[in-house]
């Protein structure tokens, strides 16, 4: 077969099989490029980016490149004469390289795309065609109802006409795959990753090597090209589902007794979503709320998050893995008329998503990419969601929830662009030249429609709409919910003064609920309670960090609590009960109970002990009880009670009150006073 190479030395073409190794075809470039560093030499199929090092290929044949008949390879390599480069080279020519048929190590090495761990919804999809079924048109169809034709056969998952039909606006990102990826066939057993992230930073150094680096000078093959702004085709998110009501309102409720916003973390999974061709939801299970300061109108967050790792991995714990799937913020305004109702400020006349909103998801977006195996990389774009409580056209509070498109990302990581005053809008930076902050902006254009309904292209410098960077993600709730946490009641996180995550409270609620008198085995709605008391993620992350459950412990309540099922079984929470932190939980709660005094309350059966009475009234009753035994040993029967008939005063000995009549009855409690 014929391989052409174009390289800075001009084009070549050489005749091979696709049995050869590639070795050979190496040994054939390096006979043609001048001063060539062997080890240096890397292809792509395209002429800038996706380079990928022969080195890497050692021992592969041409046809498991995915190489055919006339195909165009494009070669980089750097001369031996330029410093840093290696003169031992790493692909020894056919000459001097071993027989193709000898076993070799290296050969076996797999590139970097075939290493990557990608998400279980990444795996579901890649397993599905994801094709779109259709329905036997009465009309148009003449076969019969085991044929097929033009117009009953499924879909591609890209079709267009579908897609507006059903005013589905971005192609989700495995659709979007399934559209750029070509075809495998017989004699290209893989290809190169269709994938390729955008950068708009200058090549240092510069792939020719003909001048000094950025930003002592600067060609057109190390600067980025022109940007054109455009709505992203594709979304890496199609939905955003909360599992409960509960958890939003749970968030809520510190602006709603502040009026102070708020910021959270979503903790959640990503899941098939069936209402987009191979679409990917975000399914929310619960916030975490990182240590914040609360304002009016806007919040100051603590960066960077010392305390991701540990959620993180505590996340991984869960019975369905989780991760962070993004992030919540409130950004609420009372109306003056009615308090109880909210300002409509995010609205297309006005904004959706802030420019400093939208860097910040830029940012985020950045930290968090997503593996992928369609990428030489192994990483492509980000699944974090950027979700917004705030007020709608009739003062309800709802969610929006957006990504960042992927210019957006490449155009905040060249640092090209910053926040304005006019929260719509979003300031291309000037140009700095300068070493210790050099900064190319290449142009940038964005396009619109003009009054006369014509397509008009506009230069973004100085500034251009927030909206050109944004991807709307849809949301909602399901409609018969299964929450993977039972329980929100315990105290959140980082909410000083309002609720305080205090052990004294979670061993209160183990004593209230008869947590010592349950054991594996046994079944009583109460444990049926216990459980749902512990299924609390606020409650689970707090546990970890007072050291009472060992690494494994917490493990095994992580994963039995986040069972979708504890209810159904009061044996489920057995696994729980049979740890030795659980134990230990279960004694510091028994030894850390208020003691109270034998003779400090009624015995008689019939009263009840009523356990809303202070620990101070209890003490102060057996203090004085027992005065009045030391006064009765000391002075006999006879004078005690003279000195109490004289005084005329009698002790009730349930409440305390002195009463001074001398009816047999306390004034204040009504009860007995002679006990």
């Amino acid at each position: 077969m014929l391989i052409r190479i174009r390289s800075k030395d001009g084009n070549f073409r050489f005749e091979l099989t696709p049995e050869t190794d590639i070795s050979q075809l190496v040994a054939k470039i390096a006979d043609t490029a001048i001063d060539a560093d062997i080890s240096s030499i890397t292809i792509s199929n395209q002429p800038r980016g996706n380079e990928v090092s022969v080195s890497k290929m050692k021992g592969r044949k041409l046809k498991e490149l995915g190489l055919n008949h006339g195909d165009l390879i494009f070669v980089t390599y750097k001369s031996q004469s330029e410093p840093g480069t290696s003169s031992e080279p790493s692909i020894k020519p056919a000459a001097s390289a071993a027989p193709t048929n000898a076993p070799s190590h290296e050969g076996s090495a797999k590139r970097p795309w075939e290493l990557v761990k990608e998400d279980t919804v990444d795996d579901y999809w890649r397993t599905h065609s994801g094709k779109i079924p259709r329905q036997r048109d009465t009309r148009l169809c003449k076969h019969s109802a085991n044929g097929m034709c033009d117009y009953c056969m499924p879909l591609e998952p890209y079709d267009a006409a579908y897609h507006k039909e059903h005013a589905i606006k971005h192609l989700s990102y495995h659709a979007y795959l399934s559209k750029i990826t070509p075809k495998p066939t017989l004699s290209a057993a893989s290809t190169l990753p269709p994938l390729e992230s955008q950068s708009y930073k200058v090549k240092i150094p510069c792939p020719t090597g003909s001048h000094p680096p950025w930003p002592a000078s600067i060609c057109t093959n190390c600067q980025p090209s022109t940007i054109t702004l455009q709505s992203q085709p594709f979304r890496m998110v199609d939905h955003l589902e909360i599992a409960s009501t509960d958890v939003i309102d749970r968030f809520l409720q510190a602006w709603r007794k502040t009026g102070m916003q708020r910021f959270g973390w979503l903790i959640g999974r990503y899941e098939p979503y069936d209402k987009v061709p191979m679409g990917v939801k975000a399914v929310v299970e619960a916030i975490y709320e990182p240590p914040q300061q609360g304002e009016l109108d806007g919040l100051t967050l603590g960066w960077p998050w010392e305390e991701e790792k540990r959620i993180r991995e505590l996340s991984a714990l869960a019975a369905t893995p989780l991760t962070i799937v993004g992030y919540i913020f409130t950004d609420l305004d009372p109306t003056a008329e009615d308090r109880t109702k909210n300002v409509y400020k995010r609205n297309p006349q006005s904004f959706f998503l802030s420019s400093l909103e939208a860097i910040f998801a830029a940012t985020l977006q950045k930290a968090n990419p997503t593996a992928s195996k369609s990428s030489p990389t192994g990483q492509f774009a980000s699944r974090l969601v950027t979700a917004v409580l705030t007020g709608t056209a009739d003062g309800q509070v709802d969610i929006s929830a957006y990504q960042v498109s992927e210019q957006a990302v490449a155009m905040v990581d060249a640092d090209m662009i910053e926040a304005s005053v006019e929260p719509g809008i979003v300031r291309v930076k000037e140009e700095d030249r300068s070493v210790d902050s050099a900064r190319y902006v290449p142009d940038v254009f964005f396009s619109y429609r003009n009054e006369y309904g014509l397509e008009v292209k506009k230069s973004a410098k100085p500034c251009f709409p927030v909206e050109y960077l944004l991807v709307n993600v849809t949301h909602g709730f399901p409609q018969n919910p299964i929450p993977m946490f039972h329980s929100t009641s315990f105290a959140i996180e980082h909410r000083p003064g309002l609720e305080d995550q205090k052990l004294d409270n979670a061993l209160a609620n183990l004593r209230r609920l008869e947590a010592s008198s349950f054991f594996p085995g046994s079944d009583s709605i109460k444990k049926i309670e216990l459980a749902r008391w512990l299924s609390d993620w606020h409650l689970i992350a707090f546990l970890d960090t007072t050291q009472l459950f060992s690494v494994e412990d917490m493990k095994v309540l992580m994963r039995t609590a986040s069972m979708s099922n504890l209810l159904e079984n009061a044996k489920n929470i057995d696994p729980v009960l049979s740890l030795s932190s659980w134990q230990t939980l279960l004694a510091v709660a028994n030894e850390s109970a208020p003691s109270r005094p034998s003779s400090s309350a009624p015995t008689g059966a019939s009263i009840p002990m009523d356990d809303d009475i202070p620990q101070e009234v209890y003490d102060q009753i057996a203090a004085e009880e027992a005065a009045a035994r030391g006064a009765a040993s000391s002075t006999g029967p006879s004078s005690a009670a003279g000195s109490s008939a004289a005084g005329g005063i009698r002790i009730c000995p349930h409440c305390t009150f002195e009463n001074t009549h001398s009816a047999s009855d306390c004034e204040v409690c009504g009860l007995p006073l002679e006990g």
